[in-house]
């Protein structure tokens, strides 16, 4: 599968959709560049379909993804994964993230979305 370098090196590159996906399922929205937002979108639909699973090795799989820089942050992200959006995309099949489109941002023109989760309380 083909996937957008972004200009950084592998190590870069994850810790970025590391730190994006995990913001994704704190905040359930989050402002970012197309391609990024593009990119994390997958990962972040793997996990909520993983969390949907709801076993032990789901959660030890998904907790291996989400970032562990702050403690409290990643008992969040996991804790509101395997709780609230399970339960809220249970009879879901797919599909559980939107992108809308911003614009350019001011300095580089880059092209600006909005990367949210479908059906956000």
């Amino acid at each position: 599968m083909a996937y957008q370098k972004l200009g950084r090196d592998s190590s870069a590159r994850k810790a970025l959709f590391r730190d994006l996906v995990t913001d994704l399922f704190i905040q359930e929205r989050i402002q970012t560049t197309e391609a990024k937002a593009k990119e994390v979108r997958s990962i972040a639909e793997k996990l909520i379909t993983l969390a949907k699973r709801g076993d032990l090795h789901a959660r030890r799989q998904a907790a291996a993804y989400v970032r562990r820089e702050a403690a409290n942050d990643e008992q969040d992200a996991i804790q509101k994964l395997f709780t609230e959006l399970a339960t809220r995309y249970s009879e879901r099949p797919g599909g559980y993230t939107r992108i809308l489109k911003l614009g350019p941002r001011r300095g580089d023109a880059a092209p600006m979305v909005y990367l949210e989760l479908v059906d956000q309380a």
